[in-house]
């Protein structure tokens, strides 16, 4: 990857670096990353010199298609191990494995303590099993690592990158020797965790949010779920509205129709009646007419 992407990465984006003489040139070292992006895990190994291991999903080996395969192509040509995390327990267990064997090796093995992307760019709280166990299990030194700016780059749903510059702030290695022994205690494992986790939220400059980025990712879900329920039955309140408006609309104008209609008739029937009575009003001018004439006949005859 570093003759193949690694230098394209670093020739199209740029990443610039701090702290890279904190990673040692030999032997075994944990790298703990905030995790913002699918490319955190192009753009750590492609500056450093040396190989890096991440865990990654499962579902990355195992997809149908030719996709698929090329992504577990990809996956296994770069070192990295898959954990199946169908089960929350066997998921902790096979990376806290997956990592001993790596710092056994004498390699570096990378983690992300969130365990998965922030859903909203900010640092949620470390899970205290694969980070700590591997750790005090192993006497590692703990090397905290930002990447900074690389959500931007492809947010999460995004396939196509945007050319930007991202950063990486490399801290200085930690070291938890102190805790030998105790690596079941899960206090301790707590605290190792939490000190990583500041330690990185000094270099990243992050909002820290103290719930799991899981938990953050399901609440963001619901609320999206409600907001989403809420538009469509405000949505079908709106039409049942504009239902509810058109039917008195049209109740409306036949009511007007109505009225209208009554008006004619009533003008219809005052007409017949001013007809009527001008026909009784001609009828009885005719009458006295000839009561008028017959009285005038009848002076002539006398």
């Amino acid at each position: 990857m570093k003759f193949s992407i690694g230098g394209s990465l670093k020739l199209a984006f740029r990443p610039w670096v701090e702290g890279l003489e904190n990673i040692p040139a030999e032997g075994a070292a944990i790298l703990a990353s905030n995790h913002l992006s699918f490319s955190d895990s192009f753009f750590l190994p492609a500056i450093l010199d040396r190989k890096v291991t991440f865990i990654a999903k499962a579902e990355y080996f195992t997809t149908p298609g030719l996709k698929g395969r090329m992504t577990a192509a990809f996956f296994k040509g770069v070192g990295q191990l898959p954990v199946d995390r169908s089960g929350a327990r066997g998921a902790g267990e096979a990376a806290i494995k997956s990592g001993i064997d790596v710092i056994e090796r004498g390699e570096l093995f990378g983690i992300y303590p969130e365990g998965t992307r922030s859903p909203d760019g900010r640092l949620y709280r470390g899970k205290p099993g694969g980070l700590a166990r591997v750790a005090l299990a192993t006497g590692a030194p703990v090397i905290p690592v930002a990447m900074i700016d690389t959500e931007k780059i492809q947010p999460p749903g995004k396939v196509m990158p945007k050319l930007m510059r991202p950063g990486i702030r490399i801290g200085k290695p930690l070291d938890f020797s102190r805790y030998n022994g105790m690596e079941h205690d899960r206090f301790v494992l707590r605290a190792v965790t939490d000190e990583v986790m500041y330690e990185i939220m000094k270099l990243s400059g992050q909002e820290y949010v103290d719930i799991y980025a899981t938990a953050a990712k399901r609440q963001i879900a619901e609320a999206a779920k409600a907001e989403k329920e809420e538009e469509k039955a405000e949505k079908a309140a709106l039409a049942q509205a504009e239902k509810q408006a058109a039917a008195e609309a049209a109740e409306q104008r036949a009511a007007e129709q109505r009225r209208a209609e009554l008006k004619l008739v009533e003008a219809e029937a005052e007409d017949v009646e001013r007809g009527a009575a001008k026909a009784v009003e001609s009828d009885g001018n005719t009458a006295d007419g000839a009561d008028g004439a017959a009285k005038n006949s009848g002076h002539k005859d006398a």
